[in-house]
């Protein structure tokens, strides 16, 4: 069901675009659907982050962040329903193994776009004959062609990686575990970052950097 859902709201990429399948959006949504909003929250603004820089411009094409964050938060919210709970080191663990997803996926996207050239160049041929019939047609199997890889995808990358979390993160000794809880907050600082970088602040960079020091050592000194 989530790699249906999911594959839906990842069409937004290439036909409503009307931002559902931003991580911010697209994770809370599954979160939702997995009785866990909190962890959707908290998946999809670090996954926004990563790659708010990778803008689909022209003819380059992103990491597909959407893909990563379905599986990020599936994952999470399945894994941590059957472990009795989602500690903030299985998100960042869940969160590092779905990153590749979105790589992986964006190689797929590459290879449908260029599958979908032959439908463009017929529905080309089709126009030229008054068709309309024929490029609705064409467009409709693009799309299922698109929501068909994206389902395939979700549903093989859910039944690989949630199965491999449940069996090895009640294994992680306290080395890994602290690990993972730095790497939680390193994240967001990660993406900030590349979103200070992508908008061009270099000059508020100290800025920012005195105001998290002040705000860890605030936390620190109370042990919060």
């Amino acid at each position: 069901m989530i790699a249906i859902c999911g594959s839906l709201f990842c069409l937004d990429r290439v036909f409503i675009q009307a931002m559902v399948s931003r991580p911010v959006v697209i994770a809370p949504l599954i979160g939702f659907f997995l009785n866990n909003l909190y962890a959707g929250l908290i998946v999809g603004a670090l996954i926004e982050l990563i790659w708010i820089d990778r803008l689909p411009l022209g003819t380059y094409i992103p990491p597909n962040d959407s893909i990563a964050a379905v599986v990020a938060i599936s994952v999470t919210g399945i894994a941590g329903s059957i472990l009795g709970r989602v500690p903030p080191e299985l998100i960042a663990f869940v969160v590092l193994l779905a990153i590749p997803c979105g790589m992986i996926a964006k190689k797929m996207d590459v290879l449908m776009i260029k599958s979908n050239d032959t439908l463009s160049d017929q529905a080309l041929e089709d126009a030229r004959e008054n068709n309309m019939k024929a490029i609705e047609i064409k467009s409709c199997l693009g799309l299922l062609k698109v929501f068909l890889s994206y389902a395939l995808f979700l549903f093989v990358a859910q039944m690989i990686l949630t199965p491999f979390v449940i069996w090895i993160f009640p294994k992680f000794h306290e080395v890994p575990l602290r690990a993972l809880a730095f790497t939680y907050y390193f994240l967001p600082l990660l993406g900030i970052a590349v979103a200070m970088n992508m908008l061009k602040l270099r000059n508020t960079i100290p800025i920012i950097c005195a105001v998290i020091l002040i705000a860890a050592t605030i936390m620190e000194y109370f042990h919060v």
